[in-house]
């Protein structure tokens, strides 16, 4: 250390959502804070989330209930989510003149629809703050003491002193927006135990070429089945998006982790119900009424009764039937056949597509390491983990991000002067 050199209250390493939060929290409360960036802005990942729309948070408001989505590590999050959860984040969003709408499975948007919306309310709140901002600023090392960390070293050679420091680098998903994984690195050297970092929510890469003739085309209500060896794994409902490469959309992403361990073991099918509010037999009926109302008209103008149109060529190419069958000429095996397909549609997975199209990454610091009442690090005085760096499973649905505001709040306001 030289002369000259200042000595912050606080350093806070990565300017994403927990980072910006536990900086404007710890300058709220009047510390002098550093929040230094590798990127040229803050926020670029928070930018891009939910599609550019920013799922915020989720609006299950009973504390217990939201913590049952992060599985294992409700009891660790629960000293956590008393100071700073879902109620406060709307609060928090409220106050600051943004407005919000709840969708479906209880997922917040900001009413405009943009996630700059989000990204305005916090820059305005670490400029209220007074936090100073080092962007364009990548950390090269973290060093340490016996006492704590001492300073980090940034790659243009630069030492940063402080007191405390927050460390808020996010996992390794969307490495582009700066998360590398650098976080992982140097908490390891510090001695903190890491599980190894995995994609947790990634979109399906599919083997079968026609789904790339879907790309676009999502559907709100089907049925998701998982085979191995022809046995069931895992069944879910819900939304799921056609892309050029397979499928996405919240259930599959959910469903991601599962398959990649699946994949370890052999070959995963899953099984699309298109239509799963009818059995079979009522399918069978629904189909027989529509070819009797609609008897001359051709098999491919009457489909669109129950499906997108886009889907419609399709199912009759996997089926087999000629499209321009009259509706009274379609045989009963024809039918029948209709009818197993719409029921299970079936596609190969060809994997998971790579970290750089993950939503988030399981794996990181080991929970029993962290003192969830302030995120201070039981192994070094003066250092906090928040957001994505702690490993903490969780669907999507606006949890990763709460995560990001339940930890970010409470290391900026639990970090000692």
């Amino acid at each position: 250390m030289t002369k000259g050199d200042i000595i912050w209250d606080v350093v806070v390493i990565g300017g994403g959502p927990a980072g910006m939060m536990a900086s404007a929290r710890a300058g709220e409360r009047g510390l002098n804070v550093l929040l230094i960036e590798k990127n040229e802005s803050l926020g670029k990942k928070l930018l891009i989330t939910g599609g550019g729309r920013c799922n915020v948070t989720n609006a299950e408001l009973d504390v217990r209930k939201l913590l049952v989505k992060f599985k294992d590590a409700d009891k660790f999050l629960f000293s956590a989510f008393s100071q700073w959860s879902s109620s406060e984040t709307l609060e928090f969003f409220h106050s600051r003149n943004m407005e919000t709408k709840v969708e479906n499975e209880l997922r917040v948007f900001p009413k405009s629809n943009s996630a700059k919306s989000v990204w305005d309310v916090l820059t305005d709140y670490l400029k209220k703050s007074n936090v100073t901002i080092l962007s364009n600023s990548p950390v090269a090392r973290i060093t340490k003491k016996e006492s704590g960390v001492e300073y980090v070293q940034l790659e243009n050679g630069k030492k940063i002193f402080a007191k405390n420091f927050i460390l808020a680098t996010g996992g390794m998903s969307r490495p582009e927006t700066g998360s590398t994984g650098d976080g992982f690195t140097w908490l390891k050297e510090l001695g903190h135990s890491v599980l190894e970092p995995s994609s947790a929510l990634v979109p399906i890469s599919i083997k079968e070429p026609w789904v790339k003739r879907l790309q676009g085309v999502s559907l709100v209500d089907v049925k998701i089945t998982t085979l191995q060896n022809e046995a069931k794994q895992e069944v879910r409902k819900g939304k799921i998006l056609f892309t050029h490469f397979g499928l996405s959309g919240p259930t599959i992403l959910n469903m991601s982790r599962d398959i990649g361990e699946l994949l370890k073991y052999g070959e995963v099918i899953i099984s699309l119900d298109v239509l799963p509010t009818l059995d079979p037999g009522e399918l069978n009926f629904k189909l027989q009424e529509i070819f009797k109302t609609e008897s001359n008209k051709k098999l491919k103008n009457v489909l669109t009764n129950l499906l997108p149109s886009a889907l419609v060529p399709v199912i009759l190419e996997l089926s087999g039937v000629n499209p321009d069958t009259a509706c009274h000429s379609v045989s009963r095996e024809e039918r029948l056949t209709l009818v197993d397909l719409l029921k299970g549609i079936r596609v190969t997975v060809k994997g998971l597509l790579g970290s750089n199209k993950a939503i988030v990454t399981s794996g990181g610091v080991a929970l029993s390491e962290v003192d969830f009442k302030t995120m201070r690090s039981r192994l070094i005085s003066n250092l906090y983990i928040v957001g994505d760096l702690l490993n903490i499973d969780r669907p999507s649905g606006g949890y990763s991000l709460q995560i990001c505001w339940t930890t970010g709040f409470v290391a900026g306001n639990g970090v000692i002067e």
